[in-house]
């Protein structure tokens, strides 16, 4: 077996691992709930033990003997305070989870760039002013970052794409004066590398505990939803991921960044390109208010996706709309409703598609490149009824997705770090 690279997911539920050779083939994967290790998933050490075994379980399959680098992501925007030797101080504050100091949002906001991913409640930078007072505090890092720290021994790293909540500029490439007007102190942020770039050598005790080389090499990871994006093997310009879930979400490579903030539209630097995207309120969601699983399924399948249905969908459940329309008041339109709950169906899903269509050439118009093909993830690629209506309406090509494990595009930052380092 050719040299070995693993990536690792740390997500809400669990840990996952994935082992990828030099051709980027999956050569093994390992999972862990959290749930197996204590009843709170927002214990630091609870995503430890997780992530221990999923390295575990991939090690057990391919021997640790060929191993030469590690990559983590993580959720987006999840924050903990560390002491020196990078014990957490507090319980971190979720990638979901709301400052509640309305007065502390009311004087940072002000301050911030329109552009910057740092705003609202859920933003890095907030939580990261909420932390900074506890005592003993000599660093604020994200989710990825800890867990690096406890491979690499390096509590003081971050990658660019997990440091674009907390206010970094990816732009200028480093974390911008403004921030030193919110009150944060500089020396509590982690230095920036980029998405790929080599941290340093695994602990040695790491090392043992796995039967790993001493010489495995640690690699900035990223987000995860960055690493589900590279996971599905989109690698060029114009190449477009849908995710198709309880949401409609698109991210597209661009060779230029694009920020958009009235549409929500950030831009990730990662490996040498940028990746933009934003997030529509249709979807999967408005699909299961309508259909329970089995309707859905019998229905789609009577479905002539190679003819329009003729029918004019804006498919919400509420009023309102962030991308490819910035409209808080928008209405859904979903009439009129035809006697046929297989023609419902049909204008719903080319509904979806018609925004979908809409979300790429708007990302166009906003300066990134035309869209030049469409891989799916979610529940909603599944659909082949679906999946043709999308390519009659989109009419670029649809390659499969490599996969649809955020850890496989970890690992893809993995082999670019190690092949950095003439490690493969």
């Amino acid at each position: 077996m050719s040299a070995i690279v693993i990536g690792i997911d740390i997500g809400t539920s669990g840990a996952r691992a994935v082992a990828l050779d030099a051709a980027s083939t999956i050569v093994a994967q390992a999972t862990a709930s959290l749930s197996d290790f204590g009843a709170d998933p927002r214990d630091p050490n609870i995503w430890w033990a997780a992530v221990a075994r999923s390295i575990q379980g991939c090690v057990r399959s391919i021997g640790g003997s060929k191993v030469r680098a590690m990559a983590v992501d993580g959720t987006s925007g999840t924050v903990l305070p560390v002491d020196a030797t990078g014990r957490p101080l507090a319980a971190p504050l979720m990638y979901n989870e709301k400052v509640a100091d309305a007065g502390l949002l009311a004087r940072i906001a002000p301050l911030m760039p329109p552009e910057s991913a740092a705003h609202g409640p859920t933003s890095g930078l907030a939580k990261m002013l909420c932390f900074q007072s506890i005592p003993d505090v000599a660093k604020l890092l994200h989710q990825a970052d800890w867990i690096v720290g406890r491979l690499s021994g390096h509590f003081d790293v971050t990658d660019e794409n997990n440091a674009l909540k907390s206010g970094y500029d990816p732009v200028a490439g480093r974390w911008p004066e403004w921030i030193a007007g919110t009150g944060l102190k500089p020396e509590f942020l982690p230095q920036v590398l980029a998405p790929g770039a080599v941290i340093g050598s695994i602990l040695p005790a790491v090392a043992a505990e796995f039967g790993l080389p001493s010489d495995v090499c640690i690699v900035a990871g990223t987000t995860d939803g960055c690493a589900s994006f590279l996971a599905t093997g989109a690698s060029a310009p114009g190449d477009g991921v849908s995710a198709l879930g309880s949401s409609l979400t698109l991210k597209l490579l661009s060779t230029a960044p694009i920020f958009a903030p009235e549409f929500g539209i950030y831009s990730h630097r990662i490996l040498g390109m940028w990746l933009a995207g934003g997030a529509s309120n249709t979807g999967g969601r408005v699909l299961a208010h309508f259909f329970d699983p089995d309707s859905l399924r019998r229905l789609s399948a009577t479905i002539d996706p190679s003819r329009p249905g003729g029918l004019d969908y804006y498919p919400l459940l509420s009023p309102g709309e962030r991308f490819p329309i910035m409209d808080p008041s928008l209405p859904p339109r979903l009439e009129p409703r035809p006697a046929r709950e297989d023609d419902f169906l049909k204008g719903l899903l080319e509904g979806i598609a018609a925004i979908e269509q809409l979300g790429y050439q708007r990302l166009e118009e906003l300066g990134a490149p035309k869209l030049k093909s469409v891989r799916s993830v979610g529940g909603g690629s599944a659909n082949p009824q679906w999946t043709r209506i999308r390519r009659r309406m989109l009419g670029v090509p649809f390659p499969a997705a490599v996969s649809g494990e955020a850890a496989a595009g970890t690992a893809r930052l993995a082999l670019a770090g190690a092949r950095n380092a003439g490690l493969l």
